[in-house]
């Protein structure tokens, strides 16, 4: 008998949010839409469009709401149709950040010539460059017929090719691979070159990885007079030999153009999956207790007996998890608590790398060319971040290996052993 399919609350929710969102800013169909949020939330698509009838229900806005969407597709149409030429330089601009990657000195001549060879068909040799040199990314036609003229060699050829390749899997990757990781990734995937040629590939396909900042802004607050659970964990990271021993969680923030929203997270410790997550504009305890609920709701889907005994949760000593809600729904699940110093970042390192990771990959690169429209917006994209993360990206703590097939390798060994015994 499979596992019970039951819901947080929060799930239901961030769903329905989603689904409404993604036809709103894509114009997609429903059926597209709640495709598109179940593959990021693991929700099958007819829940999410019960859900969301429920709401419409709920809210008396079903017949307005199809009137709307209906109202929002026929704009849309209507300014595609307008507009059809800077449509054209935005598929150009959308295709050209793809193919090149981001980061860098910017693409060599050699790439910016096999971007205008390989979509000439499509957009036209003359409206490619005009849009790429009218940002900065300088490519005469010419340039290009020249380049056509004269005969290419196998070695060039087949190094396009590669180039090709690479780019398409730092892609894939969010743009945020080093030399490393991508040697990793590109071996993941059949492509057999040294960690020294992918370098020097990703310098003639001018990326690089995303690098680390440095922050400074403190989100713990200490309530003095709460009773606080001790610290079990004493920074023994490596110590966990299977899931479900050991959760970390901490919350960070966004700056967003409707003021500080707060993300949270709950991380298992074995195998770096990030199991729980909640987006706020409020740092209350609800922000934590929703993470916490979720990452129980995701094993109970998936684990039909699950159970918590055993499992430690670890903390900093933040007034949200050491308020006395917080402190009951740990014992209700029978999940043991665990804190930190206040103050000391080593003491939650772990998930303070997680919650690194998540600035660096996603919410930097963002806001270097725009702010963040709120909550909505934050909500949207860190969903697809931790999709990513947790199903593609490779961590170096675990064997180069994103985090569910570390669980899945798990299961596997368990199951083998039980086997034979």
């Amino acid at each position: 008998m499979g596992a019970p399919r039951k819901f947080d609350e929060e799930t239901r929710a961030r769903a329905v949010r989603l689904y409404l969102d993604r036809l709103r800013d894509h114009g997609e169909s429903k059926l597209a839409a709640r495709r598109h949020v179940g593959q990021l939330l693991d929700v099958n698509p007819a829940t999410i469009r019960n859900w969301v009838e429920a709401e419409e229900r709920d809210s008396g806005s079903a017949s307005g709401s199809a009137r709307n969407d209906d109202d929002a597709a026929a704009e849309l149409r209507r300014l595609r149709a307008e507009n059809a030429e800077l449509r054209r330089a935005n598929e150009i601009l959308k295709t050209a950040s793809a193919f090149f990657g981001a980061g860098g000195a910017g693409p060599s001549t050699q790439v910016r010539l096999l971007f205008v060879h390989e979509h000439r068909s499509r957009f036209g040799v003359e409206p490619i460059c005009a849009v790429l040199s009218e940002h900065g990314v300088q490519i005469a036609p010419q340039t290009y017929y020249r380049w056509r003229a004269r005969p290419v060699t196998d070695h060039q050829l087949e190094e396009a090719y590669l180039v090709n390749r690479v780019v398409d899997i730092y892609r894939r990757n969010r743009c945020v691979y080093g030399v490393r990781k991508m040697w990793r990734a590109a071996r993941r995937e059949g492509l057999r070159i040294g960690r020294d040629q992918m370098g020097r590939l990703m310098r003639v396909a001018g990326i690089q990885g995303v690098r680390r900042g440095v922050h400074h802004t403190t989100t713990t607050t200490r309530d003095q007079r709460a009773a606080r659970h001790p610290d079990l964990v004493k920074r023994s990271w490596a110590a966990p030999t299977r899931p479900d021993a050991l959760w970390v969680a901490d919350f960070t923030y966004v700056w967003t153009a409707s003021g500080f929203c707060y993300v949270s997270f709950v991380t298992d410790v074995y195998s770096r999956r990030i199991l729980g997550w909640k987006a706020s504009m409020n740092k209350t305890t609800d922000l934590v207790s929703a993470a916490l609920a979720q990452a129980l709701s995701t094993r109970q889907r998936a684990i039909s007996k699950f159970t918590a005994e055993g499992l430690i949760h670890h903390s900093d000593a933040g007034s949200q998890y050491t308020s006395l809600a917080f402190t009951e729904q740990l014992s209700e699940a029978g999940i043991a608590g665990s804190i930190g110093t206040v103050g000391d970042a080593l003491d939650n390192a772990l998930m303070e790398s997680t919650i690194g990771l998540y600035k660096t990959e996603l919410i930097a690169p963002y806001a270097a060319s725009r702010n963040w429209s709120g909550l909505r917006e934050v909500e949207r994209e860190t969903a697809e971040w931790v999709h990513w993360y947790n199903t593609m990206r490779l961590h170096s703590s675990i064997d180069y290996m994103p985090p569910i097939e570390r669980e899945m390798l798990y299961a596997t060994a368990i199951a083998q052993q039980g086997a034979v015994a």
